[in-house]
């Protein structure tokens, strides 16, 4: 009987341990990725040019640790056609994405990328049959009065930059999700390749894609200075690389409140860098806001579907 009380004890203190690592891992990842907007506003480089280098830098040191890993890289000619459309829908998510902080910001422009939470839930609804929550009912009025907040009730008022920049935000979450949707159908089925694997194929055809749209709008591929340098190569090291796999590793084994929690790290300090580093001007509505939007985004990702109807 002690000894069978032992042998549990010791599993749980093993699962315990687990778990905790795991929640590191994704606290960790979501900290790293929150700088991608900080990195692409301080490098002297075109927005699409800062997309590209971020998924060549960051494929080329993914493929250099799967090689290492000896990982599988390989499954199949529709597998591969899948990634390749995977990575022209996450090209178009950083394209708009990066005018999008080129105009509003990378605070406002993340929380704006993060109401995909909202389209996959309505995908999930429309398209698989599954259940609305209450929840994401009172989410969704509650991050648009969130978004009000931050950029004033009067839209007439606001330049035409601004504007811009919030109808690409939107536009990013748009894009976001169906990345997201194509993504999880890439690493589905039977025998599916690593995470890191697929992560490899989408970043090569990603940078394949901006790397098109750069030569067709006469873009430059020139880094002119070490603050550019630098910042780019952080972008595809961390963002790209080392804080996806440590969320890809840690997400599975958190609950999905805890790791909804934690991914929220990403909008909160993009927002909270925006103001340090950019001096972006955040009266208490403004906070106020971000905080309304963000807590209604944790509405969403927690609590948006059900089982099937």
């Amino acid at each position: 009987m002690l000894g069978w009380m032992m042998k549990n004890t010791e599993q749980k203190v093993l699962s315990d341990n687990d778990e905790r690592l795991a929640f590191l891992q994704v606290m960790i990842g979501a900290v790293l990725i929150s700088f991608s907007g900080v990195y692409v506003k301080l490098a002297h480089v075109s927005p699409t040019a800062s997309g590209f280098y971020r998924v060549l830098i960051g494929g080329l040191i993914l493929l250099i640790l799967a090689m290492l890993k000896r990982t599988r890289l390989w499954k199949s000619i529709p597998h591969f056609c899948l990634g390749i459309f995977c990575g022209f829908v996450f090209a178009l998510d950083l394209f708009v994405w990066h005018k999008s902080i080129h105009y509003v910001g990378p605070g406002l422009a993340t929380i704006l990328a993060n109401f995909q939470v909202f389209l996959l839930a309505l995908f999930g609804v429309l398209v698989l049959g599954e259940k609305i929550q209450i929840r994401l009912i009172l989410a969704i009025p509650l991050a648009f009065a969130g978004l009000f907040m931050i950029v004033g009730i009067d839209w007439n008022h606001l330049g035409e930059g601004y504007k811009t920049g919030i109808f690409l935000g939107l536009g990013t979450a748009v894009c976001y999700a169906a990345y997201v949707l194509t993504l999880r159908k890439l690493q589905s089925g039977e025998a599916p390749l690593s995470p890191m694997a697929n992560l490899v194929l989408v970043s090569f055809s990603t940078a394949a894609f901006l790397g098109m749209v750069m030569w067709q709008e006469g873009d430059t591929l020139a880094i002119p200075d070490p603050q550019s340098f630098f910042s780019l190569f952080a972008y595809g090291l961390f963002s790209q690389a080392i804080g996806w796999i440590l969320i890809s590793k840690g997400l599975s084994k958190v609950r999905a409140s805890i790791a909804g929690l934690l991914l929220l790290l990403q909008p909160s300090l993009a927002f909270v860098w925006d103001m340090i580093f950019f001096n972006r001007a955040a009266g208490m509505s403004s906070v106020m806001g971000a905080i309304l939007a963000i807590t209604a985004i944790y509405m969403g990702t927690t609590g948006g579907t059900n089982q099937k109807k």
